[in-house]
């Protein structure tokens, strides 16, 4: 897989959040986009992920062959803050119904998934009965687990301890290679390991 940039620039308005960015994404490396809140990190993982169009420059997916930006979500897989759960679901149904839309990561189902998450007594516990940090540890377990050659990943650690921290990182030493990750963060503990860093306020 490959995301190339040409000259892309997204704006709000009359306000430029980046411009001027080529680069270029490739499968078997990670990539971290860095900056202060506010600066623009997940308006850029929205472009890259096909979610929001550039407003200047052209974006390329390719794989074998050029992917149309309408079809790119077949291939990603995708956690952030914003992205909220279905609350009234609980972690079986959740992962039931996420795996409808994608397959597991090889040597993975349903019970497999929630031992990952060190989850078994909550298997049957609604959603919205979890605490900040297992509702983070399921969106990254969800994000990280699916069978997808593009991992996206925004403030990966958010509402994490020390312990989820740890956990994070082996989730990513399992889960994480021979795909293209891309992350987007603040917090060096999330993305230490990336092969290539990318400073967004060197696009302003």
């Amino acid at each position: 897989m490959n995301i190339s940039l040409q000259n892309i620039g997204r704006r709000f308005n009359k306000e430029w959040i980046f411009r001027h960015l080529s680069t270029e994404f490739t499968s078997g490396n990670s990539y971290a986009i860095l900056g202060p809140n506010g600066s623009g990190k997940s308006t850029l993982l929205s472009v890259l992920n096909g979610s929001l169009s550039p407003s200047e420059g052209k974006i390329t997916f390719a794989d074998t062959a050029e992917i149309p930006v309408e079809n790119i979500y077949r291939y990603i897989s995708l956690a952030a803050p914003y992205l909220e759960l279905v609350e009234t679901f609980t972690l079986k149904e959740i992962i039931d119904f996420h795996f409808k839309f994608k397959n597991f990561a090889p040597g993975l189902d349903a019970k497999k998934l929630i031992g990952v998450l060190g989850l078994e007594k909550a298997a049957n516990k609604e959603i919205k009965y979890f605490s900040s940090g297992m509702k983070q540890r399921t969106k990254l377990a969800l994000a990280c687990c699916t069978d997808t050659p593009i991992l996206f990943l925004d403030e990966p650690t958010s509402n994490l301890d020390v312990q989820g921290i740890n956990w994070y990182r082996e989730l990513i030493e399992n889960y994480g290679k021979d795909r293209l990750t891309i992350i987007g963060s603040n917090q060096i503990q999330e993305y230490d390991f990336c092969t290539t860093q990318l400073q967004i306020s060197d696009y302003k």
